[in-house]
């Protein structure tokens, strides 16, 4: 394990080997590179290996160094290409895709970036390129040897002559048109090509140029805005007249204190704060909550949920939008899922839940719909009776709409816009209004 540590840091983060002393405050290279690693990454600075950590190592992602850390980073020194037309060219295939996917998708991956500059690609078909695309396994001819299935997925070089601007894809791994059984080769081409054109890698983890894969469908990408600002700041914006269509999104902070949550729920002793196309995952170990994407922890689950909540008595995490809901025991999503919330009893006419609260004790699942809520036993699993009761009825004061539900240490939460509202469940005493991140705690303070 030492040694795949040492392995990890030497790729990403240069790690030099240990002969000389110790650092200042007797720190040694190595914890120094493995506390830079969990900073880039936001996780919990301890410069020791902990499962948080372990777990990151382990991910696919992309060869390229983490050494520039900055949300969105450039290599420095004015490494861009001095040209707005640039030239790629397709040596050869893998067996994984047919020739057309592959053509596609590096079209389309390069159309990403020149649809937010100035920047314009021809592919040619002999000679030397400014971009040389090719796909290789372990040592491919660049002193940079890929590792096998998984771990590294591809690497790219800087703009400069020679073999800079140029991609390399490994061929152990298994590239897809759209599928999420491998890894789309849209996505990862997409990531390459930006340092292709000059951007390092970002630690911003809803960026396209965050190191580790994510699955993204070719045909609904937008470029997220931390990476607009990086390729923007090297060559500019796109002058020419585009059709108006869906803006690049942003990565949640919690920070804002005016953030509203989709969702909260719990997994396995974890509380999960749901966002747009993000969650963040907080345990007790760890003082600093761990943003990713939903789809990195659940490729099928949906963006932008309404509820959800973890049932202890099926080991299940249920996540609903609109009038579906899907369920996942661990990674993995359930047969039959999704299917519709009338499958948990809600009427027909409820189309979407607010809420969801999962109540230990008693097993109950309380589905919040505008003012009212009902009540379902998730035991006889059918919805119970008398219900729906107005949510003010059992939660004093509660006249607003409930947005985000949780049960924890004995206590019940209620999310109403950017506040939370402590209640007992037995009584249904209001203790406290608390700001929403007080189970998630900004970085910044």
């Amino acid at each position: 394990m030492i040694e795949v540590i040492k392995s990890y840091l030497k790729k990403f983060y240069n790690l030099t080997e240990e002969t000389g002393p110790l650092l200042r405050g007797g720190v040694s290279p190595k914890t120094k590179k493995l506390m830079e690693m969990q900073k880039f990454f936001q996780l919990q600075i301890t410069g020791t290996l902990d499962a948080d950590t372990l777990d990151l190592m382990k991910r696919p992602r992309c060869g390229v160094p983490d050494v520039d850390i900055a949300q969105f980073s450039t290599f420095g020194n004015n490494l861009k290409w001095q040209t707005n037309t640039l030239t790629y060219r397709i040596e050869n295939y893998t067996p994984d895709m047919s020739q057309a996917e592959v053509d596609y998708s590096i079209e389309k991956a390069l159309q990403v970036w020149a649809k937010v500059t100035p920047l314009k690609f021809t592919r040619i078909y002999s000679g030397i390129a400014d971009i040389m695309i090719s796909f290789g396994s372990r040592d491919h001819g660049d002193f940079y040897p890929f590792d096998g299935p998984d771990g590294t997925l591809a690497h790219a070089f800087a703009p400069s002559s020679g073999i800079g601007g140029d991609a390399h894809f490994d061929e152990d791994e298994k590239f897809t048109f759209r599928s999420n059984t491998g890894y789309v080769l849209f996505m990862v081409a997409a990531h390459e090509f930006g340092h292709s054109l000059g951007l390092s890698h970002s630690d911003d983890p809803g960026a396209l140029m965050y190191p580790h894969y994510s699955y993204g469908n070719p045909d609904t990408f937008i470029l997220p805005r931390d990476d607009v600002k990086g390729i923007q700041s090297l060559y500019g914006g796109n002058e020419e007249p585009i059709a108006p269509g869906p803006t690049a999104p942003t990565t949640p902070d919690a920070c804002d204190s005016t953030m509203v949550l989709d969702a909260v729920a719990t997994l396995r002793g974890e509380m999960l704060f749901f966002k747009d196309r993000f969650l963040w995952r907080h345990s007790q170990q760890s003082s600093t909550p761990q943003q990713t994407l939903i789809a990195n922890i659940w490729s099928s689950a949906p963006d932008n949920i309404d509820a959800a909540f973890e049932s202890l008595e099926s080991d299940q995490v249920f996540l609903f939008k609109g009038s579906r809901v899907w369920a996942f025991s661990g990674y993995d999503l359930q047969p039959n899922y999704p299917k519709t919330i009338t499958s948990f009893g809600l009427p027909r006419t409820v189309k979407k839940v607010d809420a969801a609260l999962y109540e230990p004790q008693s097993r109950k699942i309380f589905f919040f719909v505008g003012k009212n809520y009902y009540s379902y036993d998730d035991v006889r699993k059918t919805m119970d009776k008398g219900f729906p009761k107005r949510v003010d009825e059992t939660f004093s004061g509660m006249t607003s709409q409930v947005t985000a539900a949780l049960q924890h240490r004995g206590f019940t939460y209620l999310y109403s816009g950017p506040y939370m509202h402590e209640y007992s469940l037995r009584s249904g005493r209001l203790y406290r209004v608390l700001r929403n991140n007080y189970f998630l705690p900004c970085s910044n303070l």
